[in-house]
């Protein structure tokens, strides 16, 4: 069953009625095919985008243009950044793509900040949850710095293959690197190492995780 758009907000209940009619009212549904752009980094401000469906993809890119994601969002997911025209501490640009085909309530970013404006329900609500966006970004960062590639690697390939259900994994190499912020020839590099010690098994634009578990001790 699909949420609905109270569903994204545990605190719904204590929203009073005409803000709650207000955010019903304003929602718009939408959908994006995979490899959509929905949220281009500062050229506009979307709204937040609650998911019904699919698989969103939040990113930002370097002065090289080079991608790396900070986090991926799955159904009943929030996405914040999306309408960080309403954040004033935010001083860096998000990106959002459609990683699979997906549908998603918008709400305005006006019509939010208004009743979160009114609402301290709505507002500390909202706090929590770009703290906890913040805390994983902040994450992210760190393993960037601190873990090798190798694990790194071996830590995407495992998400991965939760996330899909399978160990067959049907993803180019070169997006690959975009979500880990790196070159293609890196990951192609470090994939055929992986091949090389049986981990996987590589064709065109096909993964085989072999060695579960020897990816988990890669992993940490």
């Amino acid at each position: 069953m699909r949420p609905e758009l109270s569903d994204f907000f545990p605190v719904w209940d204590k929203l009073k009625n005409e803000e709650r009619k207000i955010l019903l009212e304003s929602a718009e549904m939408r959908h994006s095919q995979a490899g959509e752009m929905i949220h281009n980094g500062s050229e506009g401000c979307e709204g937040l985008l609650c998911l019904v469906s699919g698989q969103l993809r939040a990113f930002i890119l370097s002065e090289e243009g080079r991608e790396i994601s900070i986090y991926r969002l799955l159904e009943g997911d929030i996405c914040l950044f999306s309408a960080s025209c309403m954040m004033s501490g935010i001083q860096f640009d998000i990106f959002v793509e459609a990683e699979k085909t997906s549908s998603y309530f918008v709400i305005p970013a006006s019509v939010y900040k208004k009743i979160m404006e009114e609402s301290a329900v709505l507002a500390n609500f909202t706090n929590e949850l770009m703290a906890a966006r913040m805390s994983y970004v902040m994450w992210l960062i760190g393993q960037i710095l601190w873990k090798g590639f190798d694990r790194r690697l071996a830590s995407f390939l495992l998400e991965e293959s939760a996330m899909d259900g399978t160990d067959d994994l049907y993803i180019t190499h070169e997006k690959i690197a975009d979500h880990l912020g790196t070159a293609r020839e890196v990951v192609t590099r470090m994939l055929r190492y992986f091949q090389s010690e049986g981990l996987v098994q590589l064709s065109r634009s096909h993964i085989v995780l072999k060695k579960r578990e020897g990816l988990e001790k890669l992993a940490g």
